[in-house]
């Protein structure tokens, strides 16, 4: 019974530092950078992918990371090609970005899937601050984007 009893009490104190990990987004900093299939410039080429295209990071290895894409995608990344500014990615077919957090605001533009957007603000109540390349700014719903 006493084994029980220490069992109950080691078991959520083992679980607090995984429930304390938080998910750890970056974006590409470079025009192009190519993703690899290990940590190593020598290794098989996977795919390119563009500026701020977002990633989240799974493994840190100093100067190669481990990345993974909105697909679910896992490669390695030279760390020097990661930026900490945010972006998301548009995950469905077409997405309204609003002058304020509220579907009934006005409609600043429409972003259409797999769009980057530069994350200004996560925000709160399902909504995210982001700007286009164009430079036009507003609210989208976070579920419907992919990066945060």
């Amino acid at each position: 019974m006493q084994s029980r009893i220490k069992f109950l009490f080691v078991l959520p104190a083992l679980l607090l530092p995984a429930a304390a990990w938080a998910l750890d987004f970056r974006s590409i900093s470079a025009p192009k950078a190519v993703l690899f299939d290990a940590p190593s410039a020598q290794a098989k080429k996977l795919f390119i992918v563009g500026q701020q295209y977002p990633v989240e990071v799974i493994v840190n290895l100093g100067d190669w990371v481990k990345v993974r894409d909105s697909r679910g995608e896992l490669a390695w990344i030279e760390a020097k090609q990661l930026s900490a500014k945010r972006s998301v990615l548009v995950t469905v077919p077409q997405a309204e970005v609003r002058e304020s957090a509220d579907e009934a605001s006005r409609l600043v533009f429409r972003a259409e899937k797999d769009v980057v957007l530069e994350l200004l603000d996560a925000g709160s109540d399902g909504w995210a601050k982001v700007r286009h390349r164009d430079g036009l700014t507003g609210y989208i719903q976070l579920s419907k984007v992919w990066g945060l």
